[in-house]
């Protein structure tokens, strides 16, 4: 299966979870697309000064690539920088945010993964 990129679905999310601004979600692959226990596969753009407000992922993962721009993050509370090239692994219950702090969009790959 190949999806070209002019055939990704893209939405617009205002104050994603309690946080700020408004952030743009392209899907790479529906849920409903991939076999595995997938609940979202895709890109997150995130303007400057916008936000993913704090929340928890029970019974699942989250991997977030930070392919461009620079961040902040909040996981099981700490916080910390994060940068084009990092990795965070996140999830298992623990409450985590993420913000753009730069002056470019923060581009973020988005995996979320049930178990």
């Amino acid at each position: 299966m190949i999806k070209k990129n002019s055939q990704r679905e893209t939405e617009t999310r205002e104050n994603m979870r309690g946080g700020s601004g408004k952030v743009t979600v392209r899907h790479y692959l529906k849920p409903e697309e991939i076999k595995a226990r997938t609940r979202l596969c895709a890109e997150l753009i995130l303007p400057p000064g916008a936000g993913i407000g704090a929340h928890d992922h029970v019974n699942e993962d989250e991997i977030y690539i930070i392919q461009k721009g620079k961040g902040m993050m909040t996981d099981g509370g700490r916080e910390f920088a994060v940068e084009a090239g990092d990795t965070v692994l996140t999830g298992q219950g623990a409450s985590h945010s993420i913000r753009n702090t730069g002056t470019e969009d923060l581009l973020v790959t988005a995996i979320i993964i049930k178990y």
